[in-house]
């Protein structure tokens, strides 16, 4: 919107113009600069947005690969069916397990790097982005043991074996950091869930020992240091335990009341800043069938009473808000309170715990409950981010050469924040030519935690840019240049009349006159 000027503002515009240029950032202030209070209305809507929602699960064994389908993972952009569930997604997220079956005691093949890179650039072109774990075997064993379902030898691969393939996947995963969203642990037990392993201490009733020692401990950090360094320092490592992060961060005998991540450290490139959770036993039971349990170490016993449970679970809501944490729900036969609410309480816990994904296929028994409770459209719309945006204070006009103040206010209705860096760009696109100037702000889309957010900017406009009137809008894309102007990973507001699909910008609906 332009007002039409003053008379007392008219002469001073014109004065303006008379007046070396050397003077005219002192008297363009005497501007008469007005702002206008924009409203907006939030959306109710349920639409894809990147790194967040609902995955697709996908899975494909080194001994006979399978390249992930462009068309196929297009598809998932749109909502679809799930086998065995009775509601729908769209997702923008696909979990990959590579199951590395047949290099247990050899290095990875040429051709399964090859496959590799091929799925990154079909995952590229589709717009979405993958979210990879590599494991050894994905198979329970059953036998005469005490736990009976799953028995040794497991089948995952000794630490010099796994530090090996690892540094063979460590030049894809920097290459193609642009279409992951985060990476996950594995390598470690079955499933890569670092509990039944053959090699670095098996933590179920099968082992003798009952408990984790210090060499497994000191085995299991040296996994994760070496996947920090196989994969860029911005982007996350997940890790099954929070009891994993505190011994990797404060050592074997860290405490359960270790401190957890601040805002000060977070979304530094640090590892305790890089290191975050998939729990894929989300809400099965009391504990989250051993999330939050103490697997002790040479000097102490394992322990899981309800202290444990407490002071674990207080970590992973402290730590949860500055990383990423994602999973899957696994049982539906022993936590009611994995239900919605007033009978359960699966929102809040996805809330509390600041969850960004989960999984669309495992475990439906549980998801299904969700639709027949009536709270699965909230938690599809609410899984990771969702910024409404619901008033702007944007000026009128501006004179090139000075600065201007803009006032956004937003609400994050989602469970978490954005966990990869992305910029803030407010475009002005001119309403003749179309030509559109970019100026990053000086926002951290990561710090828009749940609940209100404002964000004040001063924004300098050169003195050489061209005078006419501007569409004001807000953009935020993906960080990586190779998929910047890929409308498919740059981040849509929750309200109506906003979104521009062709280009990801989001209009302020606003027009604002330089002189």
């Amino acid at each position: 919107m332009i007002k039409k000027l003053t008379g007392y503002a008219l002469s001073v515009s014109l004065a303006a113009i008379l007046v070396s240029s050397s003077c005219k950032d002192k008297d363009a202030n005497l501007v008469n600069v007005e702002k206008v209070n924009v409203t907006y209305t939030e959306s109710g809507e349920d639409f894809p947005n990147p790194e967040r929602g609902f995955y697709r699960y996908s899975e494909v064994h080194s001994s006979n690969y399978t390249v992930l389908n462009e068309a196929e993972l297009k598809a998932y952009r749109s909502p679809q069916s799930i086998e065995t569930a009775n509601y729908q997604v769209a997702s923008t997220l696909v979990f990959r397990y590579y199951i590395l079956d047949d290099v247990v005691n050899k290095a990875i093949s040429a051709s399964f790097l090859t496959n590799l890179k091929k799925d990154f650039d079909a995952a590229r072109a589709a717009g979405v982005k993958l979210i990879p774990r590599f494991v050894y075997t994905a198979t329970a064993k059953p036998g005469n043991c005490p736990e009976g379902f799953i028995c040794p030898l497991y089948g995952d691969a000794p630490k010099a074996i796994i530090l090996s393939h690892i540094a063979q996947l460590k030049p894809l995963l920097h290459d193609n950091a642009d279409i992951i969203a985060c990476v996950q642990l594995g390598f470690i037990g079955v499933w890569g869930e670092q509990y039944y392993s053959d090699f670095f201490g098996d933590a179920s009733p099968n082992a003798a020992q009952g408990k984790l020692l210090d060499q497994n401990w000191k085995d299991r950090i040296e996994v994760i240091k070496a996947m920090l360094d196989a994969v860029p320092a911005d982007r996350m490592i997940q890790l099954r335990y929070p009891q994993l992060k505190q011994r990797y961060i404060y050592g074997v005998n860290a405490l359960l009341t270790s401190a957890p991540l601040t805002e000060s450290g977070a979304f530094s490139e640090t590892d305790i800043a890089r290191l975050g959770y998939h729990n894929d036993c989300f809400m099965a039971s009391s504990n989250d069938f051993g999330t939050y349990e103490d697997y002790g170490n040479s000097a102490t016993p394992r322990t899981s009473d309800g202290t444990v449970l407490n002071t674990l679970k207080d970590y992973f809501k402290a730590d949860s808000k500055f990383v990423v944490v994602g999973g899957e729900t696994c049982s539906d036969d022993y936590s009611p309170t994995n239900d919605c609410e007033p009978a359960g309480k699966i929102q809040a816990e996805f809330a509390a715990l600041h969850y960004s994904f989960i999984n669309a296929h495992y475990n439906t028994a549980v998801n299904n409950d969700w639709q027949d409770g009536g709270c699965m459209d909230n938690i599809k719309r609410n899984l990771g981010y969702r910024f409404v945006l619901q008033s702007a204070v944007l000026p009128d006009n501006v004179v090139k050469g000075t600065n201007m103040t803009i006032t956004l206010n937003i609400t994050n209705r989602g469970y978490a924040s954005p966990y990869n860096k992305r910029p803030a760009q407010l475009l002005l696109r001119n309403t003749k030519t179309g030509e559109v100037k970019s100026i990053d702000l000086a926002a951290d889309v990561r710090r828009w935690y749940s609940g209100d957010v404002k964000v004040t900017e001063s924004v300098a406009i050169p003195a050489d840019f061209p005078a006419g009137d501007y569409e004001m809008l807000l953009n935020l894309p993906d960080a990586y240049a190779s998929i910047a102007k890929r409308p498919e990973f740059s981040i849509r507001l929750a309200n109506n009349n906003v979104w521009e699909a062709a280009t990801g910008y989001n209009k302020l609906n606003h027009t604002i006159k330089v002189n």
